[in-house]
């Protein structure tokens, strides 16, 4: 460990087993910490205040959904240690090195989205800790410490996550018994009741939720040793990735059940934890810092994959990831001070609708992984010009992708596109479950039929034949 430099030397090249480090728990403490923010919480506060669940129920539906939700995330983790790259250049073995374009395209839009997203939040909390600040400088200051933590890379974001975990994870049970030990509400327990809609619109809330980490969660698993197997950081990713995220929900949930109906999520928050509010804003703002230092690496990363697919061997230096940070760091707060006073709930709205394209994609990456090539994937061929065993587009999953993303519109329910039958139970977007149930079968039929036994040597050995 101590041989290991602070300053990351990968981007999206193969970390070879004399490099890897670290150990699967590192994993809990990366997905526990960055959940606890206030996007979370002001999210989970939805199960009560949009959907007008009782406290139970919400509480039910919210740790159902990132159960469900946190299966998808925690497979998608545990192909880090096995294949040692990000999972962005692994969907070539999927899609075709011109293929996974397509995906890595839609993957550092949202990266972009989220940074830009989390710098307007994390300006506004400076503002509201030291309200003299001007909006650019707090805007550019938020950004600044979220670009050093990102070019640092991979070991310190972990780092600082095992900090968080403690931090964050302590202030939020301390804010919990601040708001149980107060005058709660008479209608604390009684506000809101069970109904269908509700219920499963906070199910699947945590299920989308779990399932838009996925495109990058291997990223952060990728320096662990081969020999961790699959088991420990699926274990690691699901406990930390459900824990710290059924507790932002359900804090959120409670906030909101402990003041006037109303309330503003993060008013809440801060009207019911009393004189224990400002210094939980404070760490709510260090967190968003933190966690946007994971959108601005991902961004790199997917610019890095684009970059690399029509420049055959090229392999970045530390200062090119540095140059592509800056970009990005400047490209985002122009955009970021230019922003509309809504333009979060807007881009929230994108999210929602981009996951169309995203759930087809996580269907044809575990099932390809765990069923069909079993973890074992020919890494020269991935970094190949002509894209080796894998080509330069598999017609298999292209088709597969496609079709997924086409049954969904029906039935999606976001606010760029309602399909004719969004409003099925009460508008429940539903369209994540119509594109699981398609697209998984489709590319496992498509891919086991034209499967051909693929050349070269396999380095993930993680599951066996």
């Amino acid at each position: 460990m101590s041989d290991t430099p602070l300053i990351e030397n990968h981007t999206v090249d193969y970390v070879p087993p004399a490099e890897r480090h670290g150990r699967s728990r590192d994993l809990f403490t990366l997905w526990f910490s960055t959940n606890i923010a206030p996007l979370p919480v002001v999210t989970g506060a939805m199960a009560i205040q949009v959907f007008h669940l009782d406290l139970l129920w919400g509480l039910i539906a919210i740790v159902l959904g990132h159960m469900f939700g946190g299966v998808f995330l925690a497979l998608a983790s545990a192909q880090g240690p096995q294949m040692g790259i990000p999972q962005m250049v692994q969907s070539r073995g999927q899609f075709g090195r011109y293929g996974a374009l397509l995906i890595v395209f839609f993957t550092a839009l949202i990266y972009v989205g989220f940074f830009i997203s989390n710098i307007v939040l994390a300006g506004k909390s400076i503002q509201g800790l030291v309200p003299a600040t001007p909006t650019p400088v707090a805007i550019i200051l938020g950004a600044l410490s979220a670009t050093a933590i990102g070019v640092i890379g991979y070991r310190f974001i972990h780092t600082l996550n095992r900090i968080g975990t403690w931090v964050m994870g302590g202030a939020l049970l301390v804010g919990f018994a601040i708001m149980f030990g107060g005058d709660l509400p008479a209608n604390f327990l009684s506000r809101g009741a069970f109904n269908l809609s509700g219920f499963l619109a906070t199910l699947c809330l945590g299920i989308i939720w779990q399932i838009s980490f996925a495109p990058y969660t291997s990223d952060y698993s990728r320096y662990l040793p081969t020999s961790v197997g699959i088991g420990k950081p699926f274990l690691a990713t699901f406990a930390g990735a459900v824990a710290g995220t059924s507790l932002s929900f359900s804090f959120g949930a409670v906030a909101v059940l402990a003041t006037p109906e109303g309330t503003d999520a993060m008013v809440a928050v801060k009207q019911a934890t009393g004189m224990f509010g400002p210094v939980l804003m404070l760490l709510f703002l260090l967190n968003i810092i933190s966690h946007n230092a994971l959108n601005l690496y991902g961004a790199v990363l997917s610019i890095v994959t684009s970059i690399q697919t029509f420049a055959g061997s090229w392999t970045p230096s530390v200062r090119v990831r540095v140059v592509l940070s800056s970009v990005v760091l400047a490209g985002s707060c122009l955009m970021a001070l230019g922003a509309s006073a809504n333009f979060i709930s807007q881009f929230i709205g994108l999210i929602l609708t981009m996951l169309i394209v995203l759930v087809p994609w996580a269907s044809i990456n575990l099932i390809d992984f765990y069923l069909i090539k079993r973890g074992r994937y020919d890494i020269n061929s991935i970094f190949r010009r002509d894209g080796g065993v894998y080509g330069l587009f598999n017609p298999h999953a292209i088709i597969a992708y496609f079709i997924g993303i086409i049954v969904q519109l029906p039935f999606a329910n976001t606010s760029l596109f309602v399909g004719p039958y969004a409003n099925y139970i009460d508008g429940v977007d539903l369209s994540w479950l119509v594109g699981l149930l398609v697209t998984i079968p489709l590319y496992y039929c498509l891919a086991t039929r034209g499967q051909t036994r693929e050349a070269g040597q396999p380095v993930a050995l993680g599951i066996a034949e």
